[in-house]
């Protein structure tokens, strides 16, 4: 019988610390298994197509949640053809400015979602505006006033020169040069067409139905005449401030003209006032927009807008409407739905939360109006469709008023918080008076420090009077945001801070502020984080802030595992060794 060969002292200590971290690395993974968060789902590349209305919003958010690693892409190639992309499947969401039609009501285009499964979500408000370039003794005129007939009926080639005698009414006698107009139109199938001609169809059935064939609302806005057409927003506004566009008028979102200071047509409303498209003029607008509220009808939380066009209220803007994402609600057992992948689902939702949310407080800067909260509460309740499509989506349990949206009233959010301070328009514009002295002249007298003091409305939600004479005032801005500058010439500043506007007479209800002195510099009100968008902590990513936290314990934790065992086993092995 062959002996035993007893085992060696430093072989039983390695085995032991081999069976020491067996078992430590066991513990490890248990606890990795176990004790780690849950990671939401990946983020990856999404793109849309859409709206070029909405586009100069959409480009601010995209650029905002970029950073937390959201990729995001957008195209603008107007409503019409996003609906197309959208029912073809060559893109993961849509942006339109109206909803399917199933045809085009003038020329029949298709225009159905070929079963793939969508919901509409309001994304932004904005006002269709009406930029313009019309030169005299080399200077653009900045203060064009238009009535709603007279726009019509310059749309449809019944007024071809800016010396009209109608357009000459509405500036209260004064007139224009002999200058032919150029109507410059949206080639594409674009939601701006489809919202000023439904305005047309509405308030001026005559002059458009004869001009259309029918009156009916289309994209598809028929060229005739002197018209230019030009694809996409930014064709419409390269052509209106080229040298060639002397004379020119076209429609786009007032972003498109606010972003590079170039001058809009004031529109008469129902109440006998020219108002420009602000964010406080559309939130009044707004207010009389009806909104389909049946969960269960195929055009939810779409909007009718014929009580806007009608409102008698002295700051209405009457073209002011919304835009919607079209959000595609599909499973993934839907054949229907071949695109969307959970981590394709879980960057659309936290791509749409973040632009509802935090990306509506500084949309005011850019030419949009905020959201109201019950249209904010409707998108996330829609946004909860990407989860019961795809339970891997992860959502953030979010209340609403944590958005701190311009619009909202703590403690009453039936409130409209910008619709209550927008500042009734001026005397001066009113139909037989005026026109009001534009932004940033040095004529006029007890200007009004949001509308006339040197573009002194600046970013912010207060409104104030200044007091200059010989000049325009500074500007206010008491709820929020950085003031403008002031008009040259001013004696004193407006006045503002937590100031609030009476609705009914303009006047400033309590509150001071810092207003400018000597007519330079705009007033500052106070800062007002509404006014800035700030990053919201997005679902998908808040386990990777856990981990921030977490890793390192985690880390120290394992190397405990790992060791201290190990230690112990060799430590054990040499007190038998010494036995």
């Amino acid at each position: 019988m062959k002996p035993t060969t007893p085992a060696l002292p430093g072989r039983r200590a390695g085995s032991a610390v081999r069976r020491a971290a067996v078992f430590s690395a066991v513990v490890a993974l248990l606890l990795v298994a176990t004790g780690r968060p849950v990671a939401a789902a990946a983020h990856v590349r999404i793109e849309g197509t859409g709206s070029s209305w909405s586009a100069n919003a959409l480009a601010q958010w995209i650029s905002d949640v970029t950073p937390q690693g959201l990729q995001v892409v957008f195209t603008a190639l107007g409503s019409a053809n996003g609906r197309k992309d959208f029912a073809y499947q060559t893109n993961d969401f849509a942006i339109t400015d109206i909803p399917f039609q199933g045809s085009d009501a003038l020329t029949g285009e298709d225009d159905t979602p070929k079963g793939r499964p969508y919901a509409y979500l309001p994304l932004v408000a904005g006002g269709t505006s009406f930029p313009y370039h019309i030169e005299v003794g080399g200077k653009l005129v900045r203060d064009l006033r238009l009535s709603g007939e007279t726009l019509a009926k310059i749309f449809t080639n019944q007024i071809t020169n800016w010396n009209d005698p109608q357009i000459t009414a509405d500036n209260n006698g004064r007139k224009l040069p002999s200058l032919p107009i150029v109507p410059v139109l949206h080639a594409e199938g674009s939601g701006s067409t489809a919202q000023f001609t439904r305005y047309l169809v509405k308030q001026h059935p005559g002059i458009w139905g004869a001009f259309a064939g029918r009156n009916v609302p289309t994209e598809y806005y028929p060229h005739k005449g002197n018209a230019v057409p030009q694809t996409g927003s930014d064709g419409v506004m390269n052509f209106i401030v080229s040298k060639a566009g002397n004379g020119a008028i076209g429609y786009d979102e007032y972003s498109y003209a606010l972003n590079i200071k170039y001058p809009v047509a004031k529109i008469g409303n129902a109440a006998g006032y020219f108002t420009e498209p602000t964010e406080f003029n559309v939130a009044v607008s707004l207010t009389s927009a009806k909104i389909n509220t049946d969960p269960n009808s195929p055009e939810y939380l779409i909007q009718n807008l014929d009580d806007v066009y009608v409102k008698n209220d002295p700051r209405t803007y009457p073209l002011s409407s919304y835009s919607y994402m079209i959000l595609p609600t599909g499973a993934a057992s839907d054949k229907a739905e071949k695109r969307l992948t959970t981590a394709k689902r879980q960057t659309l939702a936290d791509f749409v939360s973040y632009s509802i949310c935090a990306g509506q407080q500084s949309i005011g800067t850019k030419g949009y109006s905020p959201l109201p909260l019950n249209l904010v509460q409707a998108g996330f309740d829609q946004i909860k469709r990407l989860k019961t499509a795809d339970q891997g989506v992860e959502l953030r349990d979010q209340p609403v008023t944590s958005c701190n949206n311009p619009t909202f009233v703590p403690g009453d959010l039936s409130r409209n918080h910008l619709a209550e301070i927008a500042q009734m328009p001026q005397p001066c514009d009113k139909i037989g008076a005026g026109p009001c002295p534009p932004k940033g002249s040095n004529s006029g007298s007890n200007n009004n420090g949001g509308n006339n003091g040197g573009n002194g409305n600046g970013n912010g939600n207060g409104n104030g009077n200044g007091n200059g004479s010989g000049g325009g005032s500074g500007g206010t801005n008491g709820g929020g945001g950085t003031a403008g500058s002031g008009g040259g010439g001013g004696t004193t500043g407006g006045t503002d801070g937590g100031a609030q506007v009476d609705p009914d007479t303009g006047e400033v209800i309590g509150g001071s502020g810092n207003g400018g002195s000597g007519g330079g510099s705009g007033g500052s009100g106070a800062s007002d984080a509404n006014a800035i968008g700030t990053p919201t902590d997005l679902a998908a990513f808040r386990a990777n802030r856990n981990a921030a936290v977490l890793g390192p314990v985690a880390a120290g934790l394992l190397l405990l595992v790992l060791f201290v065992p190990a230690l112990f086993a060799r430590r054990l092995a040499a007190r038998k060794d010494e036995r």
